[in-house]
């Protein structure tokens, strides 16, 4: 087990059940997100564009967790573990750099308001989405447990 997943289990994350309803609700905040992101983009509120722009993002990863059964209450962990269906090659984009850039820009410029611009392609987080609905419509039992395997 990679030592990042072994610390996100001691600081609590966890396999649950698998729960299709709770992952097709973090889908729906994923896409509500998207859609108040792109209410607000003409606001050049930098801070709450990183903050809707890395919602949508984290939402959609944690709609897979919840598929999978993984209850991980870290952000950092929640990025582990989808570095992980990357490795395993389940998600086949590269989704965790992109999580991982977002959630500091949103961390810089709502925590530490650096107003850094916010760069908002909303067709990039469409297809983003539409990839997330794809996984959470044709994973497999089998890679579902190959995951859970590779956590326990």
């Amino acid at each position: 087990m990679d030592d990042k997943i072994k610390w996100c289990k001691e600081k609590g994350m966890k396999l649950i059940d698998s729960n299709n309803n709770l992952a097709e609700e973090y889908y729906q905040n994923a896409e509500e997100t998207l859609r108040v992101m792109n209410k607000i983009k003409d606001t050049g509120s930098n801070m709450w564009l990183a903050t809707q722009k890395y919602y949508t993002e984290y939402f959609a990863a944690y709609s897979l967790l919840m598929k999978i059964g993984i209850k991980s209450e870290i952000h950092s962990c929640t990025i582990e573990v989808i570095k992980l269906l990357e490795s395993e090659k389940i998600i086949n984009f590269n989704f965790s750099c992109r999580l991982e850039e977002d959630k500091e820009l949103r961390i810089d410029n709502q925590y530490y308001l650096k107003n850094r611009p916010v760069n908002i392609e909303s067709k990039s987080l469409s297809d983003l989405l539409l990839n997330i609905r794809n996984l959470l419509d044709n994973i497999t039992k089998g890679q579902i447990n190959q995951i859970r395997e590779k956590i326990k």
